[in-house]
């Protein structure tokens, strides 16, 4: 990293403040070129910054963070200018000159990581608060970034050292003076462990859920009224309604929040048996997306004259709603909840019914320790690797191993140790400038 790298840390566009950060070996060089002379640390100055012949820029605030007490470890500076195009593209240009590189995604982070301000963990806490637009998604990424996660890591490792130590101690020193059940003293902190990480993948498909959106399909037959209702909930015509059947093909996903949680609402397409190849591929992704839902609502035309066929993906707790009431009687005996989407008190209901269901299923005494797909596969595999360790009681030698290699697996987790390609996979999630 002998590279010096800068970006804009706000968004493009016309703003009051815009600011600019370097971080790297030629940050000092770069700052006393533009700003005079470096500022006093961490203290903001205001400068009149120019470029290279001496063409004013701005007059804007400069801060310098020297090594290692910065963000990213290194040498690192930051320029609060006016938010103009015209000024944060002169200064561009400026550093550009000075032979400074613009910063790729998540580059910044990423040499703090590197550097051992942030672990991997928290590093990816700093993705999810900049991405977050809900209360829930906000005190789970804070609660990442202090090192929730990486903390209770922390002393599962310690548990897994103990207990490689007793198991290593019977393999290699049989004969010595130890004690005869020392690798039955690993056995109950195994068995402990392996029940902590089962707990903890299983809720990372909380934390997904916080993160991603809990996902509630529309579901019925073609003229159900799936479509009025997303833009009852929605608040605006977000799918097109009409008396033709099949007119919504695709999904159409609207998000929204409930309960502090973001919640994503799908219209799908109308289920029935049809010959049309583009209306039967939209009818397959309507069930696929409605199968990985935490809901689903099925709409049932309460006033039609045909028995509605229950889909295959509806589950235990789904709800179901019949649908056009307001037009009269139709089918009697239907299972569900009499509904129109023209009525404000009927929806009003939904939403409360949405909200109850969305807040149960996600609400908890504090957020989930892990909340990526990636944490949930490393904790399932060192689960897997300590169950088959507490089955080898006659092989200890193999036990030790799978303990080592559950170890192994966590420290993935933080990044200890890492496959480069993941590392740029996960910061090219990142936005420009941090």
């Amino acid at each position: 990293m002998t590279d010096t790298i800068f970006a804009p840390a706000t968004a493009a566009g016309r703003a009051a403040v815009a600011v600019v950060r370097l971080s790297g070996p030629n940050t000092a060089e770069a700052v006393r070129a533009i700003a005079g002379r470096l500022p006093t640390a961490r203290r903001a100055s205001l400068r009149a910054l120019k470029d290279a012949v001496g063409r004013r820029i701005d007059e804007g605030l400069v801060l310098w963070f020297p090594a290692p007490g910065s963000y990213t470890g290194e040498d690192s500076a930051e320029f609060h200018i006016h938010g103009g195009p015209a000024v944060v593209g002169a200064l561009v240009a400026a550093l550009s000159a000075q032979g400074l590189r613009l910063a790729e995604p998540g580059e910044f982070t990423r040499r703090a990581f590197e550097h051992g301000k942030l672990d991997l963990a928290q590093a990816e806490g700093v993705a999810d608060l900049i991405d977050a637009e809900t209360e829930a998604q906000r005190a789970q990424a804070l609660a990442q970034l202090g090192g929730r996660l990486s903390g209770v890591q922390a002393r599962w490792r310690d548990g897994l050292i103990r207990a490689s130590a007793m198991l290593e101690a019977a393999v290699d020193f049989p004969d010595e003076e130890v004690p005869a059940d020392v690798a039955g003293r690993a056995r109950p902190i195994l068995e402990i462990l392996a029940d902590e990480l089962e707990a903890a993948a299983a809720d990372v498909d909380r934390g997904e859920q916080v993160r991603e959106g809990f996902r509630i399909a529309l579901l019925g037959a073609p003229n159900a009224g799936k479509s009025t209702l997303l833009n009852a909930l929605a608040g605006r015509a977000a799918a097109i309604v009409s008396a033709i059947p099949g007119t919504t093909r695709d999904i159409i996903e609207v998000p929204m929040v409930l309960g502090g949680y973001k919640v994503i609402v799908a219209d799908t397409a109308g289920l029935r048996r049809t010959d049309d190849e583009i209306e039967a591929e939209g009818v397959r992704r309507a069930e696929a997306w409605a199968e990985t839902a935490g809901l689903r609502v099925w709409l049932v035309d309460g006033y039609g004259d045909a028995e509605p066929e229950v889909p295959a993906v509806l589950k235990r707790g789904d709800i179901v709603l019949l649908t056009k009431r307001d037009l009269g009687e139709g089918l009697e005996g239907l299972p569900g909840e009499p509904f129109t989407a023209k009525s404000p008190n009927d929806v009003a209901w939904l939403e409360r019914s949405l909200t109850e269901t969305v807040v149960e299923a996600l609400a908890g005494g504090e957020p989930p320790a892990a909340t990526r797909l990636r944490h949930k596969e490393l904790l399932t595999e060192a689960a897997e690797r300590l169950r088959h360790a507490l089955a080898e009681d006659n092989a200890l030698e193999l036990a030790a191993e799978d303990v080592r290699l559950a170890a192994r697996a966590l420290d993935r987790i933080t990044g200890r140790i890492d496959p480069e390609q993941v590392l740029g996979r996960i910061f090219a999630t990142f936005c420009i400038g941090k």
